[in-house]
Parts: C-alpha cells; sequence; structure tokens
C-alpha cells in the first residue's frame, strides 16, 4: 500500500461512485446510510477546522452514469481528494461492453486528475461465493484498467480486492452486494492510510476470527430468502433496465463544512 512519510493537510473531500460509496448498508437509526467515504470524512474533518466534504454517490449508477452527472460536478469543486469507485456496476451485468466501461473510466481519470491535489482510486472488494465467480473475470479486467490509469495520472490505489478480510461473508449484509457496519470502517481506514495517514488499524485487512458455519439448513433458508428479498429484484431491474437509484439525488451534493462522527 502506498503511503507518505506526512500527509498534507487535506481540506476536502469529494466522493463518486454509487451504493459502496453512498454507504449501503452502513445504516443509522434515522434509516439513512453512512459508510466508509462519511467515516473518513470524519476523521479528516476532525483534523482539519473547516474541512468540506461532498458525496456525489448514487445507488446502482453504471460508469456512463458517473462520467455524465458526477465526475462534471466533482471537477468543477476543485478538493484536495477526489475518490472514484465506479465500473462495477457494469461488469455485473448479464451483458456488458469492456471495452466501453475502460474508456469510460478513462475519460473520468483524465477529466479528475488535473482538478485535485490527490485521487483516489479502488480496486472494490469481493465476497467469496457462486455467483461472484461468475463475473470474476471481468472484475479483474477492471482493476487492471484501475492500476495503469493510476499508474500514469499518479492516483493512489486502495487495494480492497486483495484484502483477505472483505472476502469474508460475514462483513457482507444480508443482500450479499454491499458491506456491514464493520466492512465499511475497515474500508475507511484502509484509504486513510493510503493517504499517508498513521494507521489507527494496522490489521483491518486481517481475517476475523473463525467460527463455527451455520448448519446445513440454516445455510439453505437464508439462500432462499436472499433469493427472494434480493436476487430476484437485482435480477428484474437487471432485465429491465431499471436501477435502484433512479430518481435519487446525489447523497451530498454540495462541498460543505462536515461535523459527521467517525
Amino acid at each position: 500500500m502506498q503511503t507518505n512519510p506526512t500527509p498534507p493537510p487535506f481540506t476536502s473531500l469529494v466522493a463518486l461512485g454509487d451504493s459502496f460509496t453512498e454507504g449501503m448498508s452502513d445504516l443509522l437509526p434515522d434509516g439513512s446510510y453512512r459508510g466508509w467515504a462519511d467515516l473518513l470524512a470524519a476523521r479528516m474533518a476532525a483534523r482539519t477546522p473547516g474541512f468540506r466534504y461532498a458525496n456525489l454517490a448514487v445507488r446502482g449508477k453504471l460508469i456512463g452514469q458517473i462520467v455524465d452527472e458526477q465526475v462534471p460536478l466533482a471537477a468543477a469543486m476543485k478538493p484536495d481528494v477526489i475518490t472514484l469507485v465506479g465500473g462495477l456496476n457494469d461488469a455485473l451485468r448479464p451483458k456488458c461492453d469492456m471495452n466501453r466501461v475502460r474508456d469510460l473510466l478513462t475519460e473520468a481519470v483524465k477529466r479528475l486528475a488535473p482538478s485535485c491535489e490527490q485521487l483516489v482510486l479502488m480496486r472494490s472488494p469481493g465476497r467469496r461465493g457462486p455467483v461472484l465467480e461468475r463475473f470474476r473475470p471481468r472484475m479483474e479486467e477492471l482493476f487492471a484498467c484501475v492500476e495503469e490509469l493510476a499508474d500514469k495520472h499518479g492516483a493512489r490505489v486502495v487495494d480492497l480486492y486483495g484484502a483477505p478480510a472483505l472476502a469474508d461473508p460475514r462483513l457482507w449484509d444480508v443482500d450479499r452486494l454491499h458491506l456491514t457496519a464493520e466492512g465499511h470502517r475497515r474500508v475507511a481506514e484502509a484509504v486513510w492510510q493510503t493517504l499517508g495517514h498513521e494507521a489507527e488499524d494496522a490489521e483491518w485487512h486481517v481475517p476475523m476470527e473463525q467460527t463455527l458455519p451455520p448448519g446445513w439448513v440454516s445455510r439453505r433458508v437464508a439462500d432462499a430468502r436472499f433469493a427472494r428479498q434480493h436476487l430476484l429484484p437485482w435480477i428484474g431491474r437487471r432485465l429491465t433496465g431499471r436501477s435502484s437509484g433512479d430518481g435519487r439525488p446525489p447523497k451530498r451534493p454540495e462541498l460543505l463544512p462536515y461535523e459527521g462522527q467517525a
């Protein structure tokens, strides 16, 4: 992981992406989502008076939508740090033109890198499971593109895909698509360290202690509930071209002082 001996005093952060950056499924009591980007912003704000934060992420967004709707806004804000995570929703669709995804991601990075002091990209986390295995080649193609763009444009890469802890199903919500609160905490720590800050949890990537797996009956019941409540609706949206984020505004559309809790 790349680090700086002394990180600069970053004064602003803009996060771009989809549900992962919006914070699903780190649910707060009021029904809103927190997530790793909010946690990261809270840490940075605690050390920098007047720290400003915007989160343009919207669940379900494809990389083309991120380029059209979020990239121009983020570039105009000219923050110190921009985080960009996108393309995975495309890769998980039945039909996906990976050449187009690469081209759009390249366009996004070319536009964002000159507009901030530090651009942060990610190799997104992936849990273990049979559904993901079908799409793993596309994911790895996407992440190879991320690495190439980072080398070319001076971006930093947070390698969540290679972190053993984040492959553990226990760090994923019942929908098997989004991290739990503990998963988001670990991601925030990973980005924090990638930006050059001293580790608060040097073992964020270390797997949780092993526990006895649930029995066969419990697993089958959980599989049936997952298919009914999450998998089938997800497939239905993909087949009809709909998204869970249709009509939903960005999480935090303006670059304003942030006083959230870490």
